[in-house]
């Protein structure tokens, strides 16, 4: 069946639309996660929480580990894996299971806090963390950022929304 030029047309614009979705969050996140650090880094000293107690603080802490610290001290490991994981995000972005919107967004929040994480680690050394929710480890917007979208993610494969939609093979 050959497509009328008004098909295409729709086609092209709704492939564009899910790239700026993809990449417009993306860079979102990026921006809002390194501007947040540095008013952290420019208003706070290392340590310092405001308020000093509460459930809910701003917290300046660098992590040289993973998420939540783990793997303290093997920032090189946790480079590569994070070069690895945006290079996967890359090239799945590119799969034609992930052309829903909800999908490109959910990758381009996987997107940008990899690479704000990243940005961090290779211009700082390690990592700033400030959102403080009393027990949990504290984490910053990046973090929110990959966490959220690995759960869109997941809910897709899960509960796609219409028949067909799932990411297994057609």
């Amino acid at each position: 069946m050959q497509q009328t030029p008004h098909q295409g047309d729709r086609k092209g614009r709704t492939r564009l639309a899910l790239e700026l979705g993809f990449y417009l969050t993306a860079a979102a996140v990026i921006a809002l996660d390194q501007v947040s650090k540095y008013l952290i880094r420019a208003n706070l000293e290392l340590g310092q929480s405001i308020p000093e107690e509460g459930l809910f603080r701003l917290t300046y802490i660098t992590n040289v580990g993973g998420a939540f610290g783990i793997l303290g001290n093997q920032g090189f490991l946790i480079t590569i894996t994070s070069l690895v994981a945006i290079a996967a995000v890359l090239i799945y972005s590119r799969y034609p299971a992930f052309n829903r919107m909800m999908v490109r967004i959910a990758l381009g929040l996987i997107l940008g806090g990899a690479l704000g994480n990243l940005i961090d680690r290779l211009w700082l050394g390690s990592v700033v963390d400030f959102i403080d929710l009393g027990p949990w480890p504290v984490f910053n917007l990046a973090d929110s950022a990959v966490v959220i979208g690995v759960i869109l993610l997941i809910y897709y494969i899960l509960f796609p929304a219409r028949k067909g939609e799932g990411l297994s093979p057609k």
